[in-house]
Protein backbone atom coordinates (compact mmCIF):
# COMPACT_ATOMS: atom_id res chain seq x y z
CA UNK A 1 0.00 0.00 0.00
CA UNK A 2 3.19 2.45 -0.76
CA UNK A 3 1.15 3.72 -3.20
CA UNK A 4 -0.58 5.76 -0.17
CA UNK A 5 2.26 7.79 1.52
CA UNK A 6 1.67 10.74 -0.58
CA UNK A 7 -1.56 10.96 1.41
CA UNK A 8 0.25 11.96 4.40
CA UNK A 9 1.25 15.28 5.37
CA UNK A 10 4.52 14.86 6.99
CA UNK A 11 5.49 18.11 9.40
CA UNK A 12 9.27 18.16 10.07
CA UNK A 13 10.69 18.78 13.55
CA UNK A 14 7.08 18.05 15.35
CA UNK A 15 6.65 17.39 18.13
CA UNK A 16 10.21 18.29 18.56
CA UNK A 17 13.42 18.85 16.30
CA UNK A 18 14.56 15.94 14.16
CA UNK A 19 11.42 13.92 14.29
CA UNK A 20 9.61 13.86 10.78
CA UNK A 21 6.25 13.58 11.79
CA UNK A 22 3.89 11.47 9.96
CA UNK A 23 0.22 12.82 9.92
CA UNK A 24 -2.88 10.27 9.59
CA UNK A 25 -5.46 13.42 9.39
CA UNK A 26 -4.16 14.22 6.24
CA UNK A 27 -5.18 10.53 4.78
CA UNK A 28 -8.45 10.82 7.33
CA UNK A 29 -9.53 13.61 5.12
CA UNK A 30 -9.74 11.63 2.13
CA UNK A 31 -12.76 8.90 2.47
CA UNK A 32 -11.74 6.99 -0.34
CA UNK A 33 -7.84 6.45 1.11
CA UNK A 34 -9.16 5.67 4.60
CA UNK A 35 -11.92 3.35 3.28
CA UNK A 36 -8.44 1.05 1.22
CA UNK A 37 -6.71 1.46 5.07
CA UNK A 38 -9.58 0.46 6.96
CA UNK A 39 -10.55 -2.29 4.48
CA UNK A 40 -6.94 -4.12 4.43
CA UNK A 41 -7.20 -3.73 8.46
CA UNK A 42 -10.11 -5.58 8.36
CA UNK A 43 -8.83 -8.41 6.24
CA UNK A 44 -5.64 -8.53 8.46
CA UNK A 45 -7.45 -9.22 11.60
CA UNK A 46 -10.14 -11.39 9.87
CA UNK A 47 -7.83 -13.49 8.45
CA UNK A 48 -6.17 -13.71 12.00
CA UNK A 49 -8.98 -15.04 14.02
CA UNK A 50 -8.47 -11.79 16.28
CA UNK A 51 -11.70 -11.96 18.82
CA UNK A 52 -11.18 -8.32 20.19
CA UNK A 53 -9.77 -5.21 18.36
CA UNK A 54 -7.25 -2.89 20.90
CA UNK A 55 -6.17 0.67 20.02
CA UNK A 56 -3.64 2.18 22.04
CA UNK A 57 -3.85 5.82 22.78
CA UNK A 58 -5.08 8.30 20.93
CA UNK A 59 -4.61 7.33 16.92
CA UNK A 60 -4.93 3.41 17.38
CA UNK A 61 -8.64 4.44 18.77
CA UNK A 62 -9.29 5.99 15.11
CA UNK A 63 -7.60 3.43 13.75
CA UNK A 64 -9.36 0.68 15.58
CA UNK A 65 -12.58 1.49 16.04
CA UNK A 66 -13.96 1.60 12.96
CA UNK A 67 -12.40 -2.22 12.10
CA UNK A 68 -13.93 -3.71 15.24
CA UNK A 69 -17.51 -2.09 14.67
CA UNK A 70 -17.08 -3.14 10.59
CA UNK A 71 -16.06 -7.10 11.52
CA UNK A 72 -18.42 -7.02 14.94
CA UNK A 73 -15.91 -7.30 17.06
CA UNK A 74 -15.30 -5.61 20.61
CA UNK A 75 -12.95 -2.90 21.02
CA UNK A 76 -10.64 -2.09 23.88
CA UNK A 77 -8.73 1.28 24.92
CA UNK A 78 -4.79 0.88 26.16
CA UNK A 79 -4.72 3.69 27.69
CA UNK A 80 -2.03 6.43 29.59
CA UNK A 81 -2.37 5.94 33.33
CA UNK A 82 -5.10 7.37 35.43
CA UNK A 83 -7.30 7.51 31.84
CA UNK A 84 -9.34 4.43 32.67
CA UNK A 85 -12.21 3.80 35.36
CA UNK A 86 -12.41 0.46 37.61
CA UNK A 87 -9.41 -1.95 37.58
CA UNK A 88 -6.61 -1.86 35.45
CA UNK A 89 -3.38 -3.85 34.52
CA UNK A 90 -0.12 -1.82 34.15
CA UNK A 91 2.71 -2.20 31.77
CA UNK A 92 5.89 -0.09 31.87
CA UNK A 93 8.47 0.07 29.12
CA UNK A 94 11.25 2.10 28.43
CA UNK A 95 11.81 5.04 26.35
CA UNK A 96 15.05 6.18 24.40
CA UNK A 97 15.18 8.41 27.24
CA UNK A 98 13.38 6.78 30.20
CA UNK A 99 10.22 5.16 30.49
CA UNK A 100 6.24 5.48 30.11
CA UNK A 101 3.39 3.08 31.16
CA UNK A 102 0.28 1.86 29.51
CA UNK A 103 -3.08 0.69 31.45
CA UNK A 104 -6.01 -1.64 30.00
CA UNK A 105 -8.53 -2.10 32.18
CA UNK A 106 -8.81 -5.61 33.93
CA UNK A 107 -11.67 -8.24 32.96
CA UNK A 108 -11.42 -6.88 29.03
CA UNK A 109 -9.27 -10.11 28.10
CA UNK A 110 -9.89 -13.09 28.63
CA UNK A 111 -7.88 -16.16 28.85
CA UNK A 112 -6.72 -17.59 25.72
CA UNK A 113 -8.77 -14.65 23.80
CA UNK A 114 -7.23 -13.87 20.37
CA UNK A 115 -6.41 -10.10 19.97
CA UNK A 116 -4.91 -7.61 17.40
CA UNK A 117 -3.87 -4.90 18.36
CA UNK A 118 -3.79 -1.08 16.12
CA UNK A 119 -2.26 1.80 16.32
CA UNK A 120 -1.67 4.75 13.62
CA UNK A 121 2.04 4.84 13.34
CA UNK A 122 4.93 2.15 14.57
CA UNK A 123 8.68 3.71 14.98
CA UNK A 124 10.44 1.71 17.49
CA UNK A 125 7.64 -0.71 18.31
CA UNK A 126 7.81 0.43 22.48
CA UNK A 127 4.39 0.87 22.81
CA UNK A 128 2.87 -2.22 20.62
CA UNK A 129 5.55 -4.18 22.11
CA UNK A 130 4.40 -3.11 25.68
CA UNK A 131 0.94 -3.57 24.57
CA UNK A 132 1.61 -7.22 23.48
CA UNK A 133 2.95 -7.98 27.30
CA UNK A 134 -0.22 -6.15 28.67
CA UNK A 135 -1.70 -8.56 26.83
CA UNK A 136 -0.19 -11.68 27.33
CA UNK A 137 -0.57 -10.85 31.39
CA UNK A 138 -3.88 -10.80 31.26
CA UNK A 139 -3.81 -14.72 29.31
CA UNK A 140 -4.76 -13.12 25.82
CA UNK A 141 -2.78 -14.06 23.13
CA UNK A 142 -1.97 -11.46 20.50
CA UNK A 143 -2.49 -13.24 16.91
CA UNK A 144 -1.91 -9.55 14.79
CA UNK A 145 -0.53 -6.06 15.44
CA UNK A 146 -0.92 -3.79 12.69
CA UNK A 147 -0.19 -0.03 12.20
CA UNK A 148 -1.11 2.22 9.32
CA UNK A 149 2.28 3.60 9.26
CA UNK A 150 5.66 1.41 10.09
CA UNK A 151 9.20 3.85 10.17
CA UNK A 152 10.57 0.92 8.61
CA UNK A 153 14.45 2.29 9.67
CA UNK A 154 14.07 2.08 12.88
CA UNK A 155 13.24 -1.78 13.30
CA UNK A 156 10.63 -2.00 15.53
CA UNK A 157 8.71 -5.02 13.98
CA UNK A 158 11.99 -6.92 15.08
CA UNK A 159 10.31 -6.23 18.86
CA UNK A 160 7.48 -8.44 18.04
CA UNK A 161 6.83 -11.96 18.65
CA UNK A 162 3.97 -11.98 16.64
CA UNK A 163 2.14 -11.47 13.21
CA UNK A 164 2.69 -8.07 12.54
CA UNK A 165 2.11 -5.49 9.33
CA UNK A 166 2.93 -2.15 8.63
CA UNK A 167 0.69 -0.87 5.35
CA UNK A 168 2.69 1.70 4.25
CA UNK A 169 6.37 1.52 4.72
CA UNK A 170 7.84 5.14 5.34
CA UNK A 171 11.22 6.31 5.38
CA UNK A 172 12.50 8.48 8.43
CA UNK A 173 13.31 11.47 6.53
CA UNK A 174 10.66 12.19 3.01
Amino acid sequence: MNELLPYFNVYPDFPKPGINFYDIQSALARPNVWNKINDRLCELVRDNGAQIVLGAESRGFVTGVPVALKLGLPFGMIRKPGKLPGEVVKQEYELEYGTDAIELQKGLIKPWMKVAILDDLMATGGTMKASADLVKKLGGEVVLGACVIELYELKGRDKMDFAFEGLVQAPLVP
